[in-house]
């Protein structure tokens, strides 16, 4: 089973294949990303690495984490799930200000709300 880890605050030159090849000192690599910005095709500054064990997984964290790269100290460490509903377009609750029922439309005076 494949672990995977975060990897934050990257220099923004790093990309996919350095970030695979300095993992791939540890094991196997299943896969390596760095996350890049949709708008300008710029890194984020972090990226997910996939190792093939658990094993080699803690070994490169242990080995890589705080270590400087090109002036940077990286952060390595397991990657936690992402939340749910989280994000733009955000969850169930559309686009309701608050549950409250007094705020709104057509709730009495001009504004809806209670002063």
């Amino acid at each position: 089973m494949s672990t995977k880890i975060y990897v934050g605050n990257l220099p923004y030159t790093v990309d996919d294949e350095s970030l695979r090849s300095n993992f791939a000192e540890f094991g196997g690599v299943s896969s390596a990303k760095v996350m890049m910005d949709r708008e300008t095709g710029r890194s984020k500054g972090f990226g997910f690495v996939e190792m093939e064990s658990a094993e080699v997984a803690q070994a490169a964290i242990t080995g890589l984490h705080g270590v400087s790269v090109n002036g940077r100290s990286i952060v390595v460490n397991l990657a936690r799930p992402r939340e749910a509903g989280g994000g733009a377009g955000g969850g169930s609750a559309g686009y309701r200000a608050s549950g409250r029922a007094d705020v709104g439309y057509g709730n009495g005076g001009f504004g809806g709300g209670r002063y």
